[in-house]
């Protein structure tokens, strides 16, 4: 295959980049009335509004083109099929399939929450569990967190969840502090069950449970999910509450396995089975629609579209949603850990540019925070807003419609923007003195023209939470096949974690020769300078 930046249609784009790179969007509305109905894509409770992008119909005919020589059919394809995609590991990436096919760990599972629901497993002074405290990090901590916070709503059992991820010690005991020994199940996420952050975390949940209750108390209170169950029970986790998870399901990819056991105690498994409906039903619409009318597709080449040819480095993301405020720190992991390589599948670097930078807050925060720089900033930054048409409780109408007029008014703001012309108008009607207008007018000039992606979803239920997720997903794997590259493996993660015990050591026991970096060295003595003053 040739390299991306030689294929006829990556050429063809280059010089219909500059065929529109002047055109104002205000002027494609006014003169489109069905530009809506030409740029928007239904599946099922799911509507992509992608009309407020600086596309034509030739530009989506050639980004679709650009996909199919890249082989992207053949790749899909390949990844439901299970073939090993994760090439520098000769891997599969089966998450796909945990999503539409029963499997012993799965009813394994759903037991274990009947049994905690039903009050039928308690701890080891028989009152009934209460309080789930998961600990893990990155795809352990960030799916679960982000899920069992999104679908609070839809709770069937009174428990809390708590998340500890970090190693930092404020974070464990402030977690701990309003725990109850007696009624908290500890869940132990990791898949290799060697990741420090979590056994660390682990330890001191051990420490502080069993000097409450006793050494025995342990086995009652903690289940583990790992792809390697001899760590787990090499640390101490009794073999029958230990949950399996497949290699295969790389950590960002593991909501759907074991990884999800919160949420599945959040939902309950009817609720869970509608989680996984809604991913189901978003990878049959990945496998099926054109790329014109594919909602994974069309993010994904807007997103090169805008990198590659438009030389934007940053993607926002603003869910209109306090229930989602978690969800951008989930996607920036997926994204970013997925597609932030620069090294082709045959070790080639690549030439153009791949993964943007990911950020963005909770909708309505963000008007009040980033979104001036949006606005009149020199960064052109491309936005995905994701906003929910129906409240959950229908009494907080009012309140929601002021979140839906938000999302609409800044997609148009985005698009429209203010011209010089338009200020001055607005001043002289309030009366500013004639003079001073031109050069404050200057200041409220809006270019607009930026890119703006609306995700509605009918109402956020676990079916289309599911759905929402598995388009990310869908779209993170368009972007990594069109670039080559490998979405599945990462080794700038393990770098850190490579260095970490040589540097821990160097910490514990000043022994200098461990790490031979001598700006590290001098760090640590420092420190060491710093915990003698403080003694």
């Amino acid at each position: 295959m040739k390299n991306l930046t030689e294929q006829p249609t990556w050429k063809a784009l280059s010089q219909h980049y500059q065929t529109l790179a002047n055109h104002h969007m205000r002027d494609w509305f006014a003169a489109e009335p069905d530009r809506f109905n030409r740029f928007s894509i239904q599946c099922d409770e799911i509507l992509l509004d992608y009309s407020r992008n600086r596309i034509t119909n030739e530009t989506r005919q050639l980004l679709a083109n650009l996909a199919t020589e890249q082989g992207l059919k053949a790749k899909i394809d390949a990844l439901f099929a299970g073939q090993a995609l994760n090439t520098t590991e000769q891997r599969s990436a089966s998450h796909t399939a945990l999503r539409n096919q029963p499997h012993a760990s799965r009813a394994k599972l759903y037991q274990l929450t009947a049994d905690i629901h039903s009050g039928k497993r308690v701890g080891i002074t028989g009152k009934p569990f209460t309080h789930i405290i998961n600990i893990g990090i990155g795809g352990s901590y960030l799916g679960p967190k982000m899920c069992t916070e999104a679908l609070k709503d839809y709770a069937v059992s009174p428990l809390t969840f708590d998340f500890m991820s970090t190693v930092d010690p404020d974070h464990v005991r402030d977690v701990l502090a309003d725990a109850d020994p007696e009624t908290t199940l500890f869940i132990l996420s990791s898949k290799s069950f060697t990741t420090l952050e979590t056994l660390t975390n682990g330890e001191a949940a051990k420490n502080w449970l069993t000097s409450k209750l006793g050494n025995a108390a342990w086995e009652q209170h903690t289940v583990a999910i790992t792809a390697c169950m001899e760590s787990a029970v090499a640390f101490g986790i009794a073999k029958h509450n230990i949950y399996a998870i497949n290699l295969t399901v790389g950590g960002r990819f593991s909501i759907w396995s074991a990884i999800g056991l919160p949420l599945l105690l959040l939902l309950g498994s009817d609720q869970f089975d509608d989680f996984l409906d809604g991913a189901h039903t978003i990878d049959h619409h990945f496998q099926t629609a054109p790329f014109e009318q594919n909602i994974p597709v069309m993010l994904a080449l807007l997103s090169i579209w805008y990198g590659s040819f438009f030389d934007v480095h940053t993607q926002a993301i603003t869910p209109y949603s306090y229930r989602l405020r978690s969800f951008v720190a989930y996607i920036q992991q997926l994204e970013m850990e997925s597609n932030g390589k620069s090294v082709k599948h045959n070790g080639d670097r690549v030439d153009y540019a791949t993964c943007p930078i990911i950020f963005g807050a909770e909708g309505c925060n963000s008007q009040h925070s980033f979104y001036q720089l949006l606005h009149q900033g020199r960064h052109l930054v491309p936005v995905d807003s994701i906003v929910i048409a129906n409240p959950h409780d229908s009494s907080t109408s009012t309140h929601h419609d002021i979140v839906l007029a938000s999302a609409l008014s800044q997609a148009y703001a985005f698009m429209h923007g203010k011209t010089d012309k338009t200020g001055a108008s607005e001043l002289q009607a309030k009366g500013i003195a004639p003079s001073s207008i031109p050069l404050l007018a200057k200041h409220l000039e809006i270019t607009g023209n930026k890119p703006n992606n609306l995700i509605l979803l009918n109402r956020l239920s676990p079916k289309n939470l599911g759905a929402l997720i598995a388009i990310y997903e869908h779209k993170v794997f368009t972007q990594s096949v069109i670039w080559d590259i490998n979405a599945f493996d990462q080794w700038g993660v393990e770098l850190g974690k490579q260095s970490l015990p040589s540097i821990l050591q160097e910490i514990q026991h000043a022994d200098p020769q461990l790490f031979s970096d001598t700006s590290t060295t001098s760090l640590i003595a420092y420190l060491k300078q710093c915990e003698s003053k403080h003694e």
